[in-house]
C-alpha cells in the first residue's frame, strides 16, 4: 500500500504558474505509475497527466498539453506537476494517484489516491 499527500495548490492569476507535489510513503514508489487528475465543482474527475515508473514516458490530456509538465524523483518518492500559463478553467481540486499496472487515463485503473489540493485561477 502507498500513502499519497499532495501540496502546492493555491490561488494564482491567469497566466501564472504553480508546481504541485505529491509525496508518497509506503511500498516502493518506483514500482508505481503515477498520475494527476482534477475535479472541478459539478464535474467528473478527469485525467490530467501520467508518468511511467522510470519517468521516461509521459502522457497528457489535450487540455493541458504544452502547458503542464509531469515529472518524478524516485529518490525522493515524489511526483510533480508543473503548471504554466494557467487558465480559469484549470480551477479544480487536483489529485495524485498511483497505479500498479500500466499508464492509464482512466481513473478507475488507479489504486491509491491522495486527498487533493485546491488550485484556483482567477481571471
Amino acid at each position: 500500500q502507498v500513502q499519497l499527500v499532495e501540496s502546492g495548490g493555491g490561488l494564482v492569476q491567469a497566466g501564472g504558474s504553480l508546481r504541485l507535489s505529491c509525496a508518497a510513503s509506503g511500498r516502493t514508489f518506483s514500482s508505481y505509475v503515477m498520475g494527476w487528475f482534477r475535479q472541478a465543482p459539478g464535474k467528473e474527475r478527469e485525467f490530467v497527466a501520467a508518468i511511467s515508473r522510470g519517468g521516461s514516458s509521459t502522457y497528457y490530456s489535450d487540455s493541458v498539453k504544452g502547458r503542464f509538465t509531469i515529472s518524478r524523483d524516485n529518490a525522493k518518492n515524489t511526483v510533480y506537476l508543473q503548471m504554466n500559463s494557467l487558465k480559469p478553467e484549470d480551477t479544480a481540486v487536483y489529485y495524485c494517484a498511483a497505479d500498479q499496472s500500466l499508464p492509464s487515463v482512466r481513473r478507475f485503473d488507479y489504486d491509491y489516491w491522495g486527498q487533493g489540493t485546491q488550485v484556483t485561477v482567477s481571471s
